[in-house]
């Protein structure tokens, strides 16, 4: 398994943020960009930089001027992003200038380091673009601060402060002075909890300090070097608090700073690889094509013959579409790495990775703050992001998604009260990142409006991601065994969405339950008993059942065993001869909104169907018979074919999942905008789900291998499934040549589908 076969290396500067390489040790992030004849530059993100409008900034822009300068036209050039040591590496100029570029993954410092072989000039210098106070208008308000068009207050943005008067250092910072925190519990009609919940944004102060001994200050956001070196060690310190004046905020980071620079900067980058070689030797998928020629090492021993001109150009193209495969896959789950262990979750309209917005609206173009869909959460679109973290055994990257919801739940659960009179939590479609709604969706105006009322009706009823949650906490439960997150997060999470749903509907006289009002996803918006909740509840209710007695008392078995019996049935029809699962047992919306596959949740991310269950049959002519047949963005049909044991389905959308980028950028692996925005957590994450799906399936304590892989593909990978169990395999022309399970103590039934 060669990882550098897979770095990212380009022989030419860029132009702009779209020609950009991404980088970032889970809470700050990097875009790095090479300008032709110019200066490397670098945008910094922060997972928790929210701004009192609760959009994601920059912290800002760094500009690296170097002199005489190595990326002038002529001259040689490689930038190359080195995945085995998460580090940017540029080579340029003559004589040669090697730089380094890394966000320390143990630390909250971004580290620059130049050598070269003769001595040369540096200049760092912090670029802001947020330098005075505004208005936020068009498209610019309603996209990139969503949620907040409409408002009947403008909607500002404040200038960031440069420090002035400092000798060997930039300082830097936003500082929230308003906050829609209060504005918004008071429309949404939570008015009574403006005291008692801490505002989240007011006084956010995120910024940072730039230092590199033998630089000075020539003004406040310049530096430049005393005298011409050989080195440097270039380090910059991003930052944010609350809840203290600036002052404070910079008394802070500089007690930060004296501890990092204590560290040896040597036993930190050894470290910092030892943490990414740990990250890359946990999971891994690497696919070719079988039969294909291996091209490496074959110096010395002679090149085997057709190597370098292969005339049969569909073997040419599937071993190409193979290696984007492998690449894709590894590209996303490096993404996550790199956004995905801060504060916040990863926001699925860009991550922690957006550049200069390459859209343009009536002659309004907007800076690398911009991104559609703005600041809040939808859930679908999250979630996709943290489902393959499973299979790769990233469960350190999941942590920030429980813990915002946890931290939503003494609100949600204190509006359940206040909307509807009853206890429980439900948490809306899209939310704020401390668990409102976005302002335009409930609506501004209030008049003759229930309080519980909202305006939006693609999510007026949509509070499926709730029992999703809590179907994710139990696969991390099963796979991780982690007794303590059991008691802490996922039963006192389980329990407040069950107490909803079981508190919120009426019985009928069957003493079942009837889902009204209720929509099915975004797509049927008006239906009874929708298919996602009543499927998805019976999921997690088996779930929760298998828990051990430890963790579950009798008397709470037979409390969800009760609940459990007044489910309606997964809606089914018979069509042309044919059991089909549907969106909801009735339609009364006759007329679709959305371009989804409700019925298919039983397949994912409800297990309820699939391989190696009962009536495979009907789900396999539910999927061939769904309305909405299409790949990309957060479509699922890859994910639900790889589950069905579809392999050609799943192939087809892999395919072109993996194969498709953003035809703005240079890295390939910023996908989209797609239905949200670039890069597009969803568009590989999907891709990824399934990937791993057609590889590796598990149905309490039996193994399912390959169940959806193709016999044109070779395939080496390591993989993780429930019970701290590991998979790792190699299948080779159609036979399988290593098998490892570990722990290897413990009885298996490994089924193989295709392989053995």
């Amino acid at each position: 398994m060669n990882l550098k076969k897979y770095n990212v290396i380009w022989d030419k500067p860029g132009y702009s943020s779209t020609d950009s390489m991404p980088l970032g040790n889970g809470d700050i992030g990097i875009n790095v960009w090479v300008e032709n004849d110019g200066d490397l530059l670098f945008y910094i993100s922060k997972t928790d930089a929210w701004d009192g409008n609760m959009r994601l900034l920059k912290l800002g822009r760094v500009r690296v001027h170097i002199s005489p300068n190595p990326f002038r036209e002529g001259f040689s050039f490689k930038q190359v992003l080195s995945l085995e040591d998460g580090a940017i590496y540029v080579f340029a100029g003559k004589p040669e200038i090697k730089i380094k570029i890394w966000v320390d993954a143990n630390n909250p410092v971004i580290r620059l380091d130049a050598e070269g072989e003769d001595t040369f000039d540096l200049k760092a210098i912090l670029e802001v673009w947020r330098s005075s106070e505004r208005v936020l208008q068009g498209y610019e308000l309603e996209n990139g601060a969503y949620g907040l068009g409409g408002s009947p207050e403008p909607i500002i943005e404040y200038p960031d402060t440069i420090k002035n008067g400092e000798k060997n250092r930039i300082i830097w910072y936003h500082r929230n002075r308003s906050s829609i925190f209060p504005c918004t519990l008071k429309l949404q009609g939570l008015e009574s909890l403006i005291g008692e919940l801490d505002d989240p944004l007011l006084n956010r102060t995120f910024g940072g300090i730039i230092k590199c001994s033998g630089l000075e200050n020539i003004n406040p956001y310049t530096l430049k070097s005393i005298t011409s070196k050989k080195q440097y060690n270039l380090a910059i310190y991003p930052f944010t608090s609350q809840k203290m004046p600036s002052g404070e905020w910079l008394e802070c980071l500089e007690k930060a700073i004296d501890k990092l620079e204590s560290i040896n900067l040597v036993s930190a980058w050894e470290a910092h690889k030892n943490w990414w070689l740990n990250f890359w030797g946990r999971s891994c998928i690497f696919v070719s094509a079988n039969g294909s020629i291996n091209t490496e090492d074959t110096e010395g021993a002679g090149k085997a013959k057709g190597t370098e001109e292969i005339e049969d150009t569909e073997r040419t193209e599937k071993i190409k579409i193979t290696e984007e495969i492998t690449r894709g896959y590894m590209l996303q789950r490096f993404m996550n790495a790199c956004g995905g262990r801060g504060s916040y979750p990863i926001k699925f309209n860009g991550s922690i990775f957006t550049m200069d917005n390459f859209e343009e609206h009536a002659g309004e173009k907007c800076n690398a703050d911009y991104r559609r869909w703005g600041g809040p959460y939808w859930f679908q679109n999250t979630r996709l992001a943290y489902w393959p973290m499973l299979g790769s055994g990233d469960y350190e990257l999941m942590k920030p998604l429980f813990s915002m919801y946890m931290d939503m739940l003494d609100l949600a659960k204190k509006r359940t009260q206040i909307y509807y009179g009853h206890d429980g939590a439900f948490f809306p479609e899209t939310l704020t990142f401390w668990g409102t709604y976005a302002n335009s969706n409930y609506g501004w105006d209030r008049k003759d409006k229930h309080i519980s009322h909202i305006d939006n009706t693609y999510i007026r009823n949509y509070w499926q991601g709730g029992i999703e949650l809590v179907s994710m906490m139990l696969e991390y439960y099963f796979h991780t065994q982690d007794e303590i997150f059991a008691q802490d997060t996922l039963l006192p999470f389980a329990d407040e969405i069950i107490l909803f749903y079981n508190s919120h509907y009426s019985r009928g006289k069957d003493g079942k339950i009837i889902f009204k009002p209720a929509s099915s996803l975004e797509t049927w918006q008006d239906v009874i008993n929708p298919l996602p909740e009543i499927a998805g509840l019976r999921h997690i209710l088996n779930k929760l059942l298998d828990l051990p007695e430890k963790l579950l008392s009798n008397e709470q078995k037979e409390s969800l065993q009760k609940f459990f019996s007044e489910l309606p049935e997964v809606p089914v029809k018979k069509i042309y001869g044919r059991n089909i699962l549907v969106p909801a047992q009735e339609l009364i919306d006759k007329e679709s909104m959305n371009i989804e596959n409700p019925e298919l949740y039983a397949v994912f991310p409800y297990r309820l169907y699939g391989v190696g269950k009962p009536e495979l049959e009907v789900a396999i002519d539910t999927y061939e018979s769904r309305l909405i047949k299409r790949t990309g963005g957060w479509h699922q049909d890859a994910i639900q074919a790889a589950f069905l044991g579809l392999k050609n389905e799943a192939v087809k959308h892999i395919v072109a999942n993996y194969t498709s980028y953003c035809k703005e950028c240079r890295f390939l692996g910023f996908r989209g905008p797609n239905y949200d925005w670039t890069p597009d957590q969803d568009h590989g994450s999907v891709a990824n789900i399934a990937l791993q799906c057609m590889l590796l399936q598990t149905d309490g304590e039996k193994i399912y291998l390959f169940p959806a892989w193709p016999e044109e593909w070779d395939v080496e990978f390591k993989l993780h499934a429930p019970m701290n169990t590991v998979v790792e395999a190699k299948l080779k022309d159609k036979k399988l040549k290593y098998l490892k399970i570990t722990p290897d103590n413990r009885e298996r039934d490994v089924i193989f589908m295709n392989y053995k």
